[in-house]
């Protein structure tokens, strides 16, 4: 057989309707690998392994797809694995190959374009749209799913695909957002129109992005944010903008985002709306989910207030970190102090910032020893919560 000018030698490897391994075939595989200067191994999930109707139960290709691939890998180093998977599988004999090619579900064009990609007729830009965990027990909902009889509870919350493995500093197999091609690519100048904003304003963003290798291809710039410093749970980074942009080789192209509220806020409950907390935010450029290569950080004030809604439960920190109660329950504290008397008020400050960091306000009872009743502690509530009913 040939094509593209080479001579191409087929053997099957495998029954594609069967798992068990089959030995003569494999055997056979190696001997036509061996001879060859780059042997390409056909691989995935057959149809009996996914489906739309039922969940896979492990992130493993059949067995007989697997002892094929390092068997051929065995006798000759110049391997490529072509996978065709409808999702993530592990790969345990990644690093004894030379390449891959995950082509998921091409369809009916599928080995064409296949062809084109393994004889450099196409330069392949793709870009993974979700997380390949190295094992299953990696993944976030790994100890939730399938659930309890037919109820499965969702607890990953936001922290879904790269932003779990992002913010639990897990390193998976292949990053969300990662892809290579025939090409490289280098970032520069990255520029941010405003270093300080409120929340109704628009950021641009721009970078430059330079084709430094021989070959016509695209990259995907993608751009993430992150919350310097949160009072509630976010992901380490999130994608909030991205760029496939087409560059000829030595060729450098301008890409620009405009980034609104939607790029700092999260979703609050309680206001039933986006919201923004005051403070920094880094705006980063990247490869992949994995790879940053150029940052800025700017400064995002909040044009909307929430006043803190004071119960047993608030935490004399959160008290603390509000600008608006601070001075109230400083003074509050100082004149019915559920720990006695003190030197100065610095040592009050200093043991308060020290002691009271995650103590809640009805621990403050119990604490006192009777110097500070459950009454006292329900007048300055009252007292909190009236301050912040008349500021708003």
């Amino acid at each position: 057989m040939k094509a593209y000018g080479a001579n191409i030698q087929y053997t099957a490897g495998y029954d594609l309707d069967k798992d068990e391994v089959d030995d003569e075939k494999i055997k056979q595989a190696q001997d036509a690998a061996k001879n060859a200067e780059t042997a390409v191994v056909f691989a995935g999930l057959p149809d009996h392994f996914e489906s739309e109707g039922y969940d896979r139960e492990h992130l493993q290709i059949p067995e007989n797809h697997r002892q094929l691939i390092e068997a051929v890998a065995a006798v000759q180093p110049n391997t490529v694995v072509v996978l065709s998977n409808g999702a993530p599988i592990e790969m345990p004999w990644l690093d004894q190959v030379k390449g891959v090619i995950e082509s998921y579900l091409g369809g009916q064009a599928f080995g064409g374009a296949i062809s084109d990609v393994l004889f450099g007729q196409v330069n392949p830009s793709g870009r993974l749209a979700e997380t390949f965990p190295m094992t299953l027990s990696d993944n976030p909902s790994y100890l939730d799913f399938p659930g309890e009889a037919d109820t499965v509870q969702y607890r990953e919350g936001v922290f879904v695909g790269y932003r779990y493995y992002d913010t639990k500093n897990i390193q998976p197999l292949f990053p969300f957002g990662f892809g290579l091609s025939y090409t490289q690519f280098s970032y520069s100048d990255l520029q941010v129109n405003k270093k300080e904003v409120t929340d109704q304003e628009v950021v641009d963003v721009s970078v430059r992005v330079k084709n430094t290798g021989n070959r016509a291809g695209k990259e995907v710039v993608q751009l993430y944010v992150r919350d310097e410093e949160s009072t509630i749970n976010r992901p380490n980074k999130e994608l909030k903008g991205f760029e496939k942009v087409y560059v000829e080789p030595g060729e450098e192209k301008l890409v620009t985002f405009s980034l609104t509220k939607r790029a700092f806020a999260y979703y609050h409950v309680g206001l039933s709306d986006w919201h923004v907390e005051t403070g920094d935010f880094t705006i980063m450029i990247g490869k992949s989910s994995a790879e940053m290569v150029l940052e800025e950080t700017i400064r995002v004030n909040s044009t909307a207030s929430i006043p803190l809604i004071v119960h047993r439960n608030t935490l004399v920190g959160d008290l603390l970190r509000d600008r608006t109660l601070a001075p109230i329950a400083k003074e509050l504290l100082m004149e019915n102090s559920p720990f006695g008397d003190m030197a100065s008020s610095d040592q009050q400050d200093g043991m308060m910032e020290a002691m009271l960091e995650n103590l809640p306000l009805r621990a403050m009872v119990n604490f006192s020893m009777g110097a500070f009743t459950n009454q006292m502690l329900d007048d300055m509530i009252e007292k909190l919560n009236q301050a912040n009913t008349h500021v708003s």
